[in-house]
């Protein structure tokens, strides 16, 4: 069986031993006689997974019990929504980081005041601003951890007296940090933890007493959390993806042994950049580096063409950058092996000896 690397932005590749592993389970999980995609979400087996995943989440994130873990389907977009709509009163403060921050603060418009609290647009979004302006009766700040477009990852978080909501959509997990300093935090799975279809809110029980009870059921996270994550079916597959992932990041040695993988990866495609005297050029400014998406750009846009064309006929796939931005993208995630950054590098440099 053929292999590719894949350095898609997401959907992401999950590591091999995990897709292996859940072969068995796709006809016959936990000796019921039916397939994972088949078993009711009111089953004992569905329900100790989803006891299971939530353990997992809390182990791996040393999460206090002051944490309430939902998953709800829609991915980001929903999420945009119900972060505004549950807790937006007064105003809510934005960190303008990129275009993710910025369909969020749009959602959250619909239902009352939001303004930038720092903007990183004079230098096109190559970087972290380290201070954030909030304004009086601000019922949160909300921040993009990482910026899969511009290549940028907080490594300071904003220190705030208002609740810090977190989209970690494509960082989560993949570092150890201190997840308890955060009130709420979201991400779609699809990057570092699992198959599309399904985000993970883990929300402080605090926050949740101010949320709104006023508005459509289906849109309340205390719906979300009061029924386990069973208002509707819930997306049983998606859900069972992120817990094999859980259980492979575990067996890896947790956050800390994932951190020096993710560490080791992003150092060897970085190096080629430095070290390339300007043949790549790098997007975002190195203090505000992403570990996970190192954007980067060619002399123009027909050598980035190329570029993209001769990795794919070695088998690198998804190094494109965003239509929003262009240059070229190569995307790091959890399970793209330090092998796999390694044979890029090498590919990096012999591009850049042939066309230099």
């Amino acid at each position: 069986m053929k292999r590719v690397f894949n350095f898609n932005a997401g959907p992401s590749p999950m590591p091999l031993e995990v897709l292996e592993g859940m072969k068995e389970d796709l006809t016959n999980f936990k000796n019921t006689g039916m397939g994972i995609t088949e078993i009711s979400h009111r089953s004992k087996e569905f329900q100790d997974m989803l006891d299971e995943t939530k353990a997992l989440l809390r182990q791996l994130m040393n999460l206090s019990d002051d944490y309430e873990i939902v998953f709800i389907q829609g991915g980001g977009t929903m999420q945009f929504l119900m972060t505004g709509y549950n807790f937006l009163h007064t105003r809510a403060a934005y960190a303008d980081t990129g275009v993710w921050a910025h369909k969020a603060r749009n959602s959250a418009a619909f239902f009352g005041e939001v303004y930038n609290a720092n903007s990183a647009e004079d230098k096109n979004y190559s970087y972290i601003p380290d201070t954030c302006e909030i304004r009086p009766d601000t019922d949160y700040l909300y921040i993009c951890a990482n910026n899969t477009i511009y290549g940028t990852e907080y490594w300071k978080f904003p220190e705030v007296d208002v609740p810090l909501i977190a989209d970690m959509s494509s960082d989560i997990l993949s570092r150890k940090i201190d997840f308890n300093r955060f009130d709420m935090i979201w991400a779609g799975i699809q990057k570092n933890l699992g198959a599309a279809g399904v985000a993970l809110a883990i929300i402080k029980k605090d926050l949740l007493a101010k949320a709104r009870t006023d508005i459509p059921e289906f849109l309340q996270y205390n719906i979300f959390v009061k029924k386990d994550s069973t208002y509707n079916t819930p997306p049983v597959f998606c859900i069972y993806s992120l817990n094999r992932m859980l259980h492979w990041i575990k067996n890896m040695g947790g956050l800390t042994a994932i951190e020096e993988r993710n560490k080791v990866k992003a150092k060897l495609i970085y190096d080629v950049i430095d070290e390339s005297d300007g043949f790549y050029k790098g997007h975002a400014e190195k203090a505000s580096r992403s570990r996970m998406n190192v954007t980067f750009n060619l002399a123009n846009a027909d050598m980035e063409k190329d570029f993209v064309a001769k990795a794919k006929e070695n088998d690198f796939i998804g190094v494109k950058g965003h239509r929003l931005v262009g240059g070229l993208r190569v995307s790091l995630y959890n399970a793209v092996t330090p092998e796999a950054a390694e044979t890029l590098a090498e590919f990096m440099k012999e591009y850049e000896r042939v066309n230099g």
